[in-house]
């Protein structure tokens, strides 16, 4: 179901536009079988380019693992994305350290496994992707402005096409990178609050923005995981485990249209499946 209705433009036919999905943070399995489910014949129908998941929450509503990354990209997922929740499981660490197409935060210090940044090749296009985590609100980290700043500057000698998942808090601070980035990147995308916003826009004419693109979770939940657990948690402000919540799942995305000459993204719209 398209939130907000737009026509299929007829530039997607003149081999110049390409489509991008990225999809909202995946809690546990009830939102990657949804994923699974349902994104191969998506990709086919709306014409998909490459395929973006928030996934730092894939496993058991909290972190990633080997196992339930390659679901992802069997269904066909071309990237994985993710956030402070990467960390969970220790034995994930190696596999991360060494597949090129999961990545955390760029802006960790130096030593922790994995990348914060790839460039990808498909169809003979390359597209870039940068994983940035915020700071308000969060743990402190390196800089996520000038670290992004400096990646995607230096991407710009591989490709022109860049993506931007940045995993924070604050809707100030992401609307302040989305415009700091504007012009020099194609897309930045807001994940980690699991609520999808109504403020899709194209920033200065060619960066294509949303303060979160929302996540593939129960619909009656708090944020993916249940209800009774959260309010109890919040009453007694004691220990609880959350146990991610089933039942009435929703896929929230969003489809970028990204002329690839310029790495200009032309449209954003908020699609959920």
């Amino acid at each position: 179901m398209i939130i907000r209705a737009n026509d299929k433009a007829s530039y997607l036919n003149k081999g110049q536009i390409h489509r991008l999905l990225f999809i909202g943070d995946i809690i546990g399995s009830p939102g990657r079988d949804k994923v699974c489910t349902v994104l191969p014949e998506l990709l086919e129908k709306e014409n998909i380019f490459f395929t973006a998941v928030q996934g730092e929450n894939i496993a058991g509503g909290i972190g990633v693992t080997e196992d339930t990354a390659k679901q992802l990209f069997k269904a066909g997922v071309d990237c994985i994305t993710t956030g402070n929740h990467v960390w969970k499981h220790k034995e994930f660490y190696d596999y991360l350290a060494h597949e090129n197409r999961i990545l955390r935060p760029a802006n960790y210090p130096d030593g922790v496994p994995g990348r914060g940044f790839a460039v990808y090749e498909k169809q003979g296009t390359r597209i870039g992707l940068i994983n940035l985590e915020g700071r308000v609100f969060m743990q402190p980290k390196e800089n996520p402005f000038k670290i992004g700043r400096e990646i995607a500057e230096n991407m710009h000698k591989e490709t022109c096409n860049i993506v931007v998942d940045f995993h924070a808090e604050a809707t100030s601070e992401k609307k302040t990178l989305g415009y700091y980035l504007s012009g020099c990147v194609t897309a930045c995308l807001g994940t980690h609050t699991h609520v999808q916003t109504a403020d899709e826009q194209i920033l200065n004419e060619h960066t294509a923005y949303i303060t979160d693109v929302g996540m593939v979770g129960s619909s009656n939940s708090v944020i993916g995981f249940r209800k009774d657990e959260v309010t109890k948690y919040i009453l007694l402000s004691t220990p609880q485990k959350f146990t991610v919540a089933k039942g009435d799942i929703i896929a929230n995305c969003v489809i970028v249209d990204f002329d690839v000459r310029y790495g200009q993204a032309k449209s954003i719209i908020r699609y959920n499946f």
